[in-house]
């Protein structure tokens, strides 16, 4: 004869049994959309090198491929006209690329490098801002890349002479890890 379960040995189990199953849909549900088999399948070689970083947002394409003539060696590369940020190491490939939202007033292109970097102030548009790594003037406006400290977007200029030039805040983050003091900058057209 076999014996029998007390009831809450029952109820314990099965409360057990439903968080198992919460739990393990709350993880597939962060992990996101399932992939498809031909994005499931493994790289044919494990030495192919990473894909630049694409910043969040409806971006699904690949990236734009880094300027010609923007240099060469480790530096940040701003494209004016494409309202985009590179990364590139040392060995000259893009570690993450991501667009911008670029002030009123333009650098000229050239190369320059981070003259000054502040951990957070206010912006000259009032806008609590973060990271941000100065590194030229133009038309008498300290021109620097920064994040809104809320991660926003900035507000219309309203006229204003503004140099800054915002990014997303996880950009914002890996360009600050990235550009020390004296970092190269190319700025193309």
């Amino acid at each position: 004869m076999a014996a029998r379960l007390p009831s809450w040995a029952w109820v314990s189990g099965l409360t057990v049994a439903a968080t198992a199953a919460v739990v393990a849909l709350g993880v597939q549900a962060e992990r996101g959309p399932h992939p498809t088999a031909a994005a499931a399948a493994p790289s044919a070689s494990a030495s192919a090198s990473p894909r630049p970083h694409a910043s969040a947002g409806p971006e699904r394409s690949a990236p734009p491929a880094l300027p010609d003539g923007s240099g060469s060696g480790r530096r940040i590369v701003y494209s004016v006209g494409g309202k985009r940020v590179w990364l590139v190491d040392a060995t000259g490939h893009a570690a993450r690329t991501f667009t911008v939202w670029p002030g009123t007033v333009d650098p000229q292109p050239g190369r320059y490098s981070i003259t000054l970097r502040t951990q957070s102030l206010k912006g000259s548009d009032g806008v609590e801002i973060e990271h941000v790594m100065y590194f030229t003037k133009a038309e008498g406006v300290n021109i620097a890349f920064s994040n809104a400290l809320d991660g926003s977007s900035p507000p219309p200029a309203n006229g204003q002479k503004l140099g800054g030039i915002r990014m997303h805040k996880q950009d914002g983050a890996a360009l600050w890890s990235f550009g020390d003091l004296g970092a190269k900058v190319t700025v193309v057209s």
